[in-house]
């Protein structure tokens, strides 16, 4: 309405010969360049507080540039929130969706590569600086279409205090799958009736269940999809041991029976209900104001080999947005991903900061020093394997969670639990090939 008044009296003035030409260009500059946000809350901490003062930091130096942060729930609902958006014509300009959605949006023509956006010596070698793991899930087709802003790789939190108790060295945690299973067993607590009150090891499987999976079949080294994304090997004998694994330790009474929550697995760790726990890095930050005794992080243990996959989320910049937002989208992915504001995001969070330069700033230096946990899902990358992600990523991650969460609950056997996984990924996938 108001813009129609202005327009209004605009016209006016110039049919009544009022020269205001050259001040009319001010005007329309004062209309800020308007991006829209989303951004998935998924995991604890007071993240939400971080990405609003990083909003707020970014238009005080580009105040041309409107960013409203918009929390839209959970990685799986801000993906379906884009996309219906992408569809309705009314787009967030960016948004931080998995990394692992790269395929889908590329299928729904919803986002363009950041490679048209990359102009200057200074703009190549901000591109060129994150860790080469990140980029696995950011790249394909020669193309870059996802930026690492929050990115992890999966980790494991054990209770030193437990590990006393239990006769284990506080400092060595199990470092093989052998040792694994030894501790966990040496861990598991039971009350008089036989009730278990501290598990041994927890592994969740629930929320994210194929990336905690990539746990075990990459230390059994497996890789569950190929880089284009068109096809999975579910039912390689490697990943069936993999998944024998996790059933036995249910099994052996070591390891919570059944499915066991994504969202909890943290509190229980805390609450001393778990004394070894995998989850993302990204909850650090979340356990170490917590957890009221001393605990440690460490790298996957290892079986034929040592690894995780990374995981996390990456800027996107949607296609039906106007040239203008989608450069200011650019700038301010880059802008939040310089070395000092992505060393702080690492602090404040836990999340593996996305560049070696980040990790050369005094700031995180010191951080490191003070708290080497901080390191340990930076350490793990040189071993570590991109997260499962294939075209149609949302139907096909859906058909292996199904079969794991069937052989966990004991519904299926490991074996015919894969095999109907992946008879159901390859008719998903048959028109990719």
């Amino acid at each position: 309405m108001q813009r129609n008044t202005f327009l209004k009296a605009l016209a006016c003035q110039i049919v009544a010969g009022g020269a205001l030409l050259a001040g009319t260009t001010g005007a329309w500059a004062q209309v800020p360049v308007e991006v829209q946000f989303y951004y998935p809350v998924a995991v604890g901490g007071p993240i939400a507080k971080t990405i609003d003062g990083f909003a707020e930091g970014f238009m005080k130096e580009n105040p041309g540039i409107k960013v409203t942060p918009i929390y839209a729930g959970t990685y799986q609902e801000t993906i379906v929130k884009a996309l219906t958006a992408h569809k309705s014509g009314t787009p967030p300009v960016t948004s931080v969706l998995l990394s692992t959605d790269m395929f889908t949006l590329i299928d729904e023509d919803a986002v363009v590569p950041f490679d048209n956006f990359i102009k200057t010596d200074d703009d190549k070698a901000w591109l060129a600086g994150f860790y080469k793991a990140f980029m696995m899930n950011s790249q394909t087709g020669g193309k870059t279409w996802g930026i690492p802003f929050q990115r992890s790789t999966v980790v494991m939190y054990w209770n030193k205090e437990a590990f006393k108790e239990a006769g284990l060295d506080p400092n060595k945690p199990p470092t093989n799958w052998a040792e694994l299973k030894d501790a966990a067993t040496k861990l598991t607590k039971k009350d008089a009736s036989g009730k278990v009150t501290q598990w041994g090891v927890q592994i969740p499987s629930s929320g994210f269940p194929y990336w905690l999976f990539q746990t075990l079949t990459t230390p059994n080294d497996a890789i569950l999809a190929n880089d284009a994304g068109t096809q999975v090997k579910f039912d390689d004998p490697k990943v069936i041991d993999a998944l024998q694994t996790w059933v036995d330790l249910g099994k052996a009474g070591i390891h919570p029976p059944g499915v066991v929550e994504w969202g909890t697995t943290p509190k229980d760790f805390f609450e001393r209900k778990a004394a070894i726990i995998y989850t993302t890095t990204g909850n650090l930050t979340n356990i170490k104001a917590n957890a009221k005794f001393d605990f440690g992080v460490g790298m996957i243990p290892g079986n034929k080999r040592k690894g995780s996959p990374t995981g996390g989320g990456n800027f996107y910049i949607f296609k039906k947005s106007t040239p203008a937002q989608q450069e200011a989208a650019f700038k301010f992915a880059k802008w939040v991903t310089q070395p000092e504001r992505a060393a702080q995001w690492s602090m404040d969070t836990g999340y593996v900061a996305v560049s070696q330069a980040a990790y050369d700033t005094p700031t995180l230096k010191k951080y490191g020093a003070d708290f080497p946990p901080a390191l340990v899902a930076r350490d793990q990358l040189p071993v570590s394997v991109a997260e499962f992600s294939t075209h149609d990523n949302q139907r096909v991650t859906k058909a292996l969670n199904d079969g794991l969460q069937a052989a966990l609950t004991g519904t299926k056997t490991p074996a015919q639990a894969m095999k109907d996984s992946q008879q159901e990924a390859d008719r998903i996938l048959r028109s990719y090939k």
